[in-house]
């Protein structure tokens, strides 16, 4: 990969990657790779729960790959080992990382991961490519519709992020603040505004929603204010709180509301259309676990596991899990921009607001 491709075309190199592999697997059968686990995956007999306790109890551990804090992976394989006794592995890494080294690993017939957990765009592209299975749980049932992908139940959701405007109350006080993207544009914001170096699907998102053209023509007249770009959504958020910077336009409100709750002078609102982006998770079609694979991704959507990542002020996906962090009108950005648009939005987002240089890896 060059120094210039950017994150989405980082990802369609590890798909080309894999053609070989997945050329070859669905001369197999029409339907594609045979599906070993299907049956443990979708049973639904009434002695379900048994049969998935006692078959994840002989299997011992659960591998999973995530993109999840090391913290909040902890606070769930903690809470798991403790209930069920069976061990978790979590191995961390980018998104990127992820796709890498799924795709490194069916290439090599050496299937080592049991529970996916990371981006829904990154988690798509591990569907599309038959490393996911269906998958049937009765907590499913709780989670919210946004929270499922069109057209498949590969993977579902277990966190959202939403981008919001986050600001210093020190500096910008509640009525000051923009109620809408056109209020952006007031002379009383330029060079005070901050955007996150990689939120490229935020932009897409929004331009979508106003319509294209018009979009567009707007984002330009955002980028003549010269907001500043930064990296890292935590660490901005943390300048916001030190003064630093006035209004952070794409903030993840849980890092806002982190800070805001250990005292920082901060506070947060949605502007209007409001999005945010999935985490999803799903089971390995190939998962050398695959009882502790199923029984893994049900504790993480349970009301237990959603009340963990809530604790980690994550934004859940379940219905039975109140939060504050999702109190208003949002849409999730769809995966499909990254995947089958990525390039466009990728060129337009650089040469508006990066200078024309590659956009780096999200967090």
């Amino acid at each position: 990969m060059s120094p210039r491709s950017s994150r989405f075309r980082a990802h369609r190199v590890a798909l080309a990657a894999l053609a070989g592999f997945a050329a070859a697997a669905l001369a197999q059968t029409p339907a594609g790779p045979a599906s070993p686990h299907r049956e443990i995956y979708m049973y639904q007999g009434a002695d379900r729960d048994q049969r998935l306790v006692e078959g994840a109890k002989k299997e011992r551990e659960v591998l999973l790959y995530s993109t999840m804090t090391v913290t909040d992976g902890k606070a769930l394989a903690t809470a798991f080992e403790k209930k069920h006794g069976i061990r978790v592995n979590h191995w961390r890494g980018s998104a990127e990382k992820i796709v890498s080294r799924a795709v490194a690993e069916a290439r090599a017939r050496r299937h080592e991961a049991d529970v996916f957990e990371t981006s829904s765009h990154r988690i798509e592209a591990l569907y599309r490519e038959r490393l996911l299975e269906d998958f049937h749980t009765p907590v499913l049932r709780d989670i919210v519709p946004a929270a499922f992908p069109r057209g498949h139940r590969q993977y579902v959701a277990d966190r959202f992020a939403f981008f919001v405007m986050g600001y210093n109350t020190n500096l910008v006080k509640p009525e000051e603040l923009p109620a809408t993207y056109e209020d952006l544009l007031q002379p009383r914001w330029t060079g005070r505004i901050t955007i996150e170096g990689t939120d490229v699907l935020w932009f897409a998102a929004v331009v979508k929603a106003m319509g294209e053209d018009k979009g567009i023509a707007y984002f330009r007249r955002l980028a003549a204010t010269k907001p500043q770009i930064r990296h890292s959504h935590i660490l901005t958020a943390q300048l916001v709180a030190s003064g630093e910077i006035p209004l952070f336009l794409t903030a993840y409100n849980n890092n806002m509301e982190t800070l805001k709750q250990k005292g920082a002078p901060v506070d947060w609102r949605p502007l209007q259309p409001a999005f945010g982006q999935a985490a999803a998770i799903g089971v390995s079609r190939y998962a050398p676990h695959p009882h502790a694979a199923l029984l893994f991704t049900e504790f993480v959507l349970s009301r237990e596991g959603q009340e963990i990542l809530k604790a980690a002020n994550r934004v859940p996906t379940s219905t039975l899990v109140d939060s504050p962090l999702n109190k208003f009108k949002y849409e999730i950005v769809d995966p499909m921009l990254a995947l089958d648009e990525g390039e466009k939005w990728d060129k337009l987002f650089s040469n508006l607001f990066l200078g024309g240089k590659a956009v780096k890896e999200g967090e």
